[in-house]
């Protein structure tokens, strides 16, 4: 539950901060609640209609083997995590620019009220699309159930909108980059942990050796059935027998997103052409 609830909070976060920022920069103006409420929707349904094509597709492909078909969601959504972890750390800021930069456009009259609804669909698209993959992969994982993960999730968006709401109505003062630098940070670990639960399902599937099982035995420490252990689990992928493989493709996962993340943050911003 609390894995869905941090990522939903964080794709909510993102989408709910563009649309507040478009929503400052266009404060006043004539039929601008309806072009982002209009945009607003289109993104929801949009979104919704990518879950039911995931549900479906999901459907589909079982008869490839159950198992064989949850590692690759898993791996997939780890793929989109690690990908996601960072383009974001270099064009988070960038986004926010552009976002207020419409703003100023559409309220000087060079922009159409229209470019409203559709970057604040567009917005609400992409991130609602990437959450039903992510939560589509944390069930795959099998360790939580389908109503812990949507429970989840709707805390996630719940929490999400609040704090976008409060960051819009300047109540909440926190800049919203230490809300992005903590969920990146989890975002990071969730990524790991799918990965090796990926692992897991391609050596039952017999496509993977295991190396050693188990390569260690916490359980009279922290057993995983325990509430702490539940809770590591859920947050940094805890496993008290994890096999080789488990631990090389979480090491490797949290290794790669790392380097990516300090590379682009090192590379050099592209001057601004005429």
């Amino acid at each position: 539950m609390l894995g869905s609830a941090i990522i939903v909070f964080r794709e909510t976060l993102e989408a709910a901060l563009i649309i507040s920022i478009i929503a400052v920069a266009t404060r006043n103006l004539r039929h601008r609640n309806a072009w982002l409420g209009a945009g607003i929707v289109a993104g929801v349904l949009g979104s919704l209609l990518v879950a039911v094509f995931t549900g479906r597709i999901a459907e589909l492909a079982e008869g490839m083997g159950q198992e064989l078909f949850n590692a690759g969601i898993l791996v997939l959504a780890a793929l989109m995590l690690a990908w996601h972890n960072i383009w974001m750390a270099r064009h988070g800021m960038q986004l926010a620019r552009e976002a207020k930069q419409l703003g100023a456009d559409v309220r000087s009259g060079s922009r159409e009220m229209s470019a409203l609804a559709l970057v604040v669909g567009l917005a609400i698209l992409r991130e609602g699309s990437e959450t039903a993959l992510f939560l589509y992969g944390l069930m795959s994982g099998g360790t939580d159930s389908t109503s812990s993960v949507l429970g989840g999730g709707a805390l996630g968006l719940l929490l999400g909108c609040a704090a976008g709401f409060a960051l819009y109505a300047g109540v909440l003062r926190v800049p919203a980059r230490y809300f992005f630098s903590a969920t990146s940070w989890l975002v990071l670990l969730l990524a790991a942990a799918m990965a090796s639960q990926a692992a897991r399902f391609l050596v039952q599937a017999d496509l993977l050796p295991s190396l050693a099982t188990p390569l260690w035995n916490t359980s009279w420490l922290l057993d995983n059935q325990s509430l702490a252990g539940r809770l590591l689990h859920t947050l940094a992928g805890y496993d008290a027998m994890p096999s080789g493989i488990q631990v090389v493709f979480y090491v490797a996962t949290l290794a790669l997103i790392l380097t990516g993340m300090r590379l682009v943050r090192l590379r050099p911003a592209t001057p601004a052409t005429a």
